[in-house]
């Protein structure tokens, strides 16, 4: 008897990658999570990874079922999820679970799951963003037609996020601003969007630190003055984030000899990178780099492929978000940025988070697998082997132009 295995489509480098950094993010978090045993689990050092090798699974078989969706029909799929994400951010904003002296998870009765509902804010924004760029592209550079409605939804949504989570929604705001621009929107209308949501930011800035619940403006203050000030005696993170860098040295201690996981405050989330760089050194520092930087030019490479305008943007603006998130997250863990409690996607301890990254790699896959398959049907026609109906019922889609990325039009 013959047994059929599932297949994996799309681009095969993505998928290694993806792999590689499961890999990764299994043996880090069970190195770095040997605090929490001893102090939650009495010791058993196998809850956390088992835990989160199943998070990974499910992950896993999200990525799997996204890829194989086709990718037009989250076209469609963009505005129901836009549609629950907004009432979903406010309801964070008033009945959330506060955690850190931030509202920022909702948590799930019965299952008693928390979730951070500006993950699934960021994907459904990315997607109906590429929608509307899709639909408007004829008329990209009308102000009010176009362009208003394209602005609308960002504002709205970065501005439900920032109150609780600021530098998720910088990260969502200025992908936003790439995914405009690769849309050909005028540079112009991007750079007014801009400096009108800076002033806006400002102002709701002043007033959310003058009033009595203002102390997520109070945070925001500290983690840049401390940043500045490195003389400032709340430098704790910072400074054990460097020790673990410095005492790594090039090939790094072995996997599980870490010893500022035992000081570092989310030493398995937000400075995990630090604790890869102590364990692997230098080398696996580079080399976890590496593999998002591949992520990018693959997504991009995809981007430019896709002969459809959704498809190409859908995978520019995903892979973007994903890879400008993991560059911030190092970035911090080595010192270059203020702390920003942004997680390394696919690699560190969490549930959600890493689901709705693992589903924003299957969309990609999912366009770069329709590419394939058009390509494939493409060769066909042209070797006169298929010129069936389901050959080219590809060609129909009416969404389907000449589109590519990396060139704009005045």
């Amino acid at each position: 008897m013959r047994i059929s295995l599932p297949k994996f489509q799309g681009d095969r480098t993505i998928w290694v990658m993806v792999l590689f950094l499961y890999i990764v993010s299994l043996l880090a978090v069970y190195s770095s999570t040997t605090t929490l045993a001893y102090r939650f689990r009495a010791g058993n050092t196998e809850y956390y990874v088992v835990r989160h090798f199943l998070i990974i699974i499910l992950g896993v078989g999200l990525l799997f079922l996204s890829h194989n969706i086709r990718y037009s029909y989250y076209s469609r799929l963009s505005q129901i999820a836009i549609y629950i994400a907004v009432p979903l951010l406010l309801f964070t904003l008033i009945r959330g679970t506060v955690i850190h002296e931030a509202s920022r998870w909702i948590t799930l009765p019965v299952i008693n799951l928390s979730f951070q509902s500006s993950d699934l804010a960021r994907l459904a924004l990315i997607m109906y963003l590429a929608r509307l760029l899709t639909r408007y592209r004829q008329d990209i550079n009308n102000l009010q037609g176009s362009f208003i409605p394209l602005a609308g939804p960002v504002l709205l949504v970065c501005a439900l996020i920032m109150p609780a989570n600021f530098s998720t929604a910088a990260i969502l705001f200025i992908t936003s601003l790439v995914l405009m621009y690769i849309g050909r929107v005028r540079i112009k209308y991007i750079m007014g969007l801009l400096g009108v949501s800076i002033v806006a930011a400002a102002v709701f800035i002043l007033i959310l630190g003058s009033m009595p619940g203002g102390s997520r403006v109070q945070t925001w203050q500290n983690r840049i003055t401390t940043f500045i000030d490195k003389d400032n005696s709340s430098t704790y993170q910072a400074d054990h984030a460097k020790i673990a860098i410095a005492t790594g040295g090039i090939t790094g201690k072995s996997p599980g000899k870490s010893t500022q996981r035992n000081y570092l405050p989310q030493a398995y989330s937000d400075f995990i990178y630090a604790i890869i760089i102590e364990e692997y050194g230098l080398i696996g520092g580079f080399f976890v780099l590496l593999f998002y930087l591949i992520l990018l030019y693959r997504g991009i490479r995809i981007a430019h492929k896709s002969p459809g305008t959704f498809g190409a943007l859908l995978a520019a603006g995903l892979s973007f978000s994903l890879v400008f998130q993991a560059l911030i997250n190092m970035a911090v863990a080595v010192n270059l940025l203020p702390v920003t409690g942004q997680q390394l996607p696919l690699v560190s301890m969490g549930g959600t988070s890493l689901w709705f990254t693992s589903l924003s790699i299957g969309i990609i896959l999912s366009v770069s697998r329709s590419t394939e398959d058009e390509e494939q049907l493409g060769n066909n026609r042209n070797d006169g082997q298929d010129d069936s109906p389901e050959a080219n019922e590809y060609n129909s889609e009416n969404e389907i132009i000449e589109f590519t990325v990396n060139t704009r039009g005045n």
